[in-house]
This record gives structure tokens, sequence and C-alpha cells, in this order.
């Protein structure tokens, strides 16, 4: 008898261990993540009990709680669409997004760096009040990268490359969050499926979340992957004849204009990126090998989500390619797919002498009687370059600006490194339009990185340098003038 007691009594014990483990587990270590998640609308509903922080930019709010004459005391506000792709949305049906999300513990007061006021709370029987989440986004830098869009879909991310701080980020066609946020469920649903329904997809953001066809601009990746494999220099020249027939295959590589690049029966590295050319590219590629170049993406951040504190999109550099393929892949066409984000890192890194530094959106946290609760710091995410190696990358950079097939990019005065990319989509299917690059050149200031989706509306009418390029010298334009 005694003994089947003891084993009873094992038995709870276990069960209210491992009952005590999981609250514990649950209440403490998943907490921050639970509150987050947009699928929690308990969550959602909780939050409007006690006034949510606002997000602020330069100290003013771009999205804050006020006072409402209903039973759910505060409704979120939010400036502009502007700023869509940051803060995201905060609904009580359809839950948040952005960084309503990522920083919702924060926002909420539930946090477990709030601990303190939390306690204070629910001693004095007043609700905490949310946190305040101010941004790195420059306002000038953002509109004026808002504006440089005008009505073309796509994105823009500019970067301090010393800091990673983010100055701007945004997606074209942004969205109204308020339309989300009113307290109305048949109102906010039907606002949410006109959006959802919308073909130019407005909710979607373009800046990190979504992956193309980098084109032209991956050749700054292989010019940094020649130059790390120690095996190139710049000046490395490779055959330069008008088409190239890709290993095994009926396929011809061609330049863009069908030309020759530069003109002679040999071209190098630095005037393969100058002239973007393809040719000399789909060589280079093969001659390296696959794992070299996706050893050396992956060192820029392909293959990996970034948190930011939002989380990246992974862009993608394939594998088990054949040779052909390889060629193909080696001016960013095939199946390598990416962001503005992580291109506007490839730049930072190469602008920051070879360290890439995580990008990071949020500068301090403030608590409701304006403690700083959190601080993000620099972080080093990779060093994908050596100093020697990033120099002789922005000296091609600095080269495809200056004298080569980049010129719209240039700024009077200024010397600015960058590359364009036209990336192509399928037959008949209108061309991906990119830029990427950094300045001042000699004192990098900004990196960035834009991409014009369905060819800026003009199909294949137009390439990176006519479209592209000039929306991101009024960017860094924005940043030199301040």
């Amino acid at each position: 008898m005694n003994r089947e007691l003891k084993r009873v009594s094992l038995v709870i014990f276990v069960m209210f261990l491992s009952l005590f483990i999981a609250s514990t587990t649950i209440q403490i270590f998943a907490a921050d993540s639970l509150a987050q998640d947009q699928r929690n609308v308990r969550s959602a509903y909780d939050s409007y009990k006690t006034q949510r922080g606002a997000i602020l930019v330069n100290g003013e709010p771009i999205a804050e709680s006020v006072r409402s004459d209903d039973v759910y005391q505060y409704l979120r506000v939010y400036k502009s669409p502007m700023y869509s792709s940051v803060t995201g949305f905060f609904s009580l049906y359809q839950g948040s997004t952005g960084i309503e999300s990522s920083m919702g513990s924060y926002l909420t007061g539930k946090n477990s760096s709030q601990f303190f006021e939390q306690i204070s709370a629910l001693l004095s029987g007043n609700p905490v009040q949310g946190a305040s989440v101010e941004l790195t986004i420059d306002p000038v830098v953002q509109k004026a990268a808002w504006d440089a869009m005008g009505k073309m879909k796509g994105a823009v991310v500019a970067l301090d490359p010393k800091t990673g701080n983010i100055l701007a980020l945004v997606s074209k066609p942004g969205f109204d969050a308020n339309l989300l946020a009113v307290h109305s469920g048949v109102q906010s649903n039907e606002n949410y499926a006109k959006l959802l329904n919308d073909k130019d997809g407005p909710l979607l953001n373009r800046a990190a979340n979504e992956l193309y066809a980098p084109g032209s601009v991956f050749k700054v990746i292989m010019a940094a992957a020649a130059v790390e494999s120690g095996k190139h220099t710049k000046d490395s020249t490779f055959p330069n004849p008008p088409k190239f027939q890709l290993p095994g295959t009926n396929v011809f590589v061609q330049n863009s204009g069908e030309g020759k690049c530069g003109g002679k029966p040999t071209v190098s590295i630095a005037d393969a990126l100058r002239f973007s050319c393809n040719v000399p590219m789909a060589q280079l590629g093969i001659a390296l090998g696959q794992d070299t170049i996706r050893k050396q993406a992956e060192l820029f951040g392909f293959g990996k989500k970034v948190s930011y504190p939002m989380t990246s999109t992974a862009s993608v550099y394939p594998e088990n390619m054949d040779d052909a393929q390889v060629g193909l892949s080696s001016f960013g066409q095939y199946d390598v797919r990416s962001n503005p984000l992580q291109m506007a890192m490839v730049s930072a890194a190469v602008a920051n002498q070879g360290v890439l530094m995580k990008p990071n959106l949020v500068e301090n946290v403030l608590s409701s009687s304006l403690a700083v609760i959190a601080q993000p710091q620099p972080d080093i995410f990779s060093q994908p370059l050596s100093k020697e190696s990033a120099q002789a990358v922005k000296e091609m950079m600095i080269g495809a600006v200056q004298r080569g097939v980049s010129g719209n990019a240039r700024i009077k005065d200024v010397v600015v490194a960058g590359k364009t990319g036209t990336a192509q989509n399928g037959k008949g299917e209108p061309y991906t339009l990119w830029f990427t690059g950094f300045a001042p050149a000699d004192n990098p200031q900004v990196a960035v990185a834009v991409v014009i989706a369905d060819g800026g509306g003009i199909g294949q009418g137009g390439v990176g340098n006519s479209l592209a390029a000039p929306v991101a010298r009024k960017v860094m334009e924005a940043v030199l003038r301040k």
C-alpha cells in the first residue's frame, strides 16, 4: 500500500513539476514572442486596455494611440502612407505587421524589460502605458525616396554604412494603415479585402520581403568574389567575343546591345563592371565556380533572414547548377533572387572597407517616464571583404558611375560609386530595374538600393540607368545636403 502511494505521489509530483516548467516557460521566456504573434487576437484585445506607445521619427509620432469615445478607449492613428512599410498596421481584426508587430511587446508595455512598471501598475491599479519606439529613419531622406519613386512600383532602402542604421525604407505603393485600425469589424475587413485584392499589392513590403531577379547589380558580388578568391584582380582579363555559348547548350549569352564590351579582343573585370557586360561575367562565373560565388554571396547575407527588427526574406543564390546555369547566374539571372535591403547591404559593406554592419531600424525604446529601456548598438553582421578587396570593388563601382553605364547616379562635385541593373523576367515580361551604390566614395555617408518593378510602367522600354539611378541620386543628395 505504501509503495503504491509513493508511486501515485511521484506521478502527481512529476505532473505538477511539468506544469510548473511549462507555465514558467510560457510566462517568462515565451511571453514576448506570443504577445508579438499577429495571430494572437486576445493580445490585440488586451492591448486596447492600455495606451499603446507611439512610433517616433525624429521625435514626432508617425503612429500613436489617441482617446476614442467607444468601448476600446484608444484608436491607433497613422501619419502617412509614406511610412506604411515601416510601421505596418495594428488592427483589432487583422492583427499587426511591421514595427507594430516586431516591437509589439514594448508598445503594449508587456516586454520583460518593463517588469517594474508592470508591478507598479499592478499595485496601483493603473494600467501600464506602452513604451515609445524611436526609429532611425531620417524623415527628409524618407520623403526624398518616397517622392522620387513617384507612381512607380518598387522600393528604396538607404543605410548608414558605418552603423547599419536604416535612414529610409520605402515600398510603393504604400497603404493607409488607418483603414485597418478602425474599430468597426465590417469596415476594417472590407478595407483589408480591398487591399489584399489590389493587383499592385500595397500590403507587400517590397523593400525586404519581395525577391527580384537582381540582374547586373549582382556583378558587384561577382567582382567581390573574383578579387577575394586571390586568383583575379580588377585588371584580370577574359576573351571578349560578341556572344558566348553556354557550355553544353545551344544558348548564347550576349552583352546589352549585342556588341563587344569596349570593342577590344579581351576585357578586364573592371571594364566588364563599368560597361555591364554579360559575356565576360559568364566566363568569370564558370571560372570561379558556383561554390566560390555562393560563399561570397552568403557573406553578404544571401541565404539568411535578417532581423532589423522586422524580418527580411532571405535572398537566394541557387544550388546544384550546371556550368550553363552558373554562367547565367553570374549576371544575376537564372534563379538568383534578392531584395533591396540585401543589395543595400552589399554596397554598405564595400563602402565600409569590407565590414558589413547589421541593419537596424530602432534608435531606442522609451518608457512612459522617458527612460531608455532599450537602445540597440551598432553590430557587425559579417566581413565579406578584406579592406584591399573592398577598395578594388569600390574603384570598379566608381568607374561604372563616372565613366560607365551607371552615369545617371552622378552628383555634382561628389564621387559616387554604384552599379545599375536591368533584369529580364521572361519573354515579353517587363524588366526589373535596379541601382545600388554609395556616396561620397571617399567618406561614405549613405548606401542605397533601388528596385523598380514591372519595368516602371513602360514594360521593356526602360533600363536601370534611366529609371532607378535617378531615384538613388535624389536619395543620396538628400543625405548629403543635411
